[in-house]
């Protein structure tokens, strides 16, 4: 059997949210063991990374392991797929775009970055 699972792997920093304009809310920190500092809470969280793939043939797949890499998309569509691809099992490798494809079938439009 074929199983897959999400690896994340960002966007780990403001910068990037920054770039993007994602809206934001200042907040402060409480101030109760450190300093109170100002930071920015961006209304908007995003999530990437990629799909590893296991129970792959090794003599065709190092290790017989493989993986599709995943562009930014909403955290919650990151955090469905992931709870999505935990359940799946096939016989053969599914192509990325099928797997996408049955994921939306069963959750909805990905809601990726721009």
């Amino acid at each position: 059997m074929i199983s897959y699972s999400t690896n994340w792997m960002g966007p780990v920093n403001t910068k990037w949210y920054e770039d993007r304009d994602i809206p934001f809310v200042m907040e402060k920190t409480s101030g109760k063991h450190l300093p109170s500092v100002e930071y920015k809470q961006f209304l908007e969280s995003y999530s990437c990374g990629r799909i590893d793939i296991y129970g792959l043939d090794e003599q065709e797949y190092y290790a017989g392991k493989n993986e599709y890499s995943l562009s930014v998309m909403r955290t919650e569509d990151w955090n469905a797929l992931g709870d999505w691809l935990d359940k799946l099992e096939t016989d053969e490798l599914m192509p990325y775009d099928l797997l996408i494809e049955r994921f939306e079938e069963h959750y909805g439009k990905i809601r990726w970055s721009k």
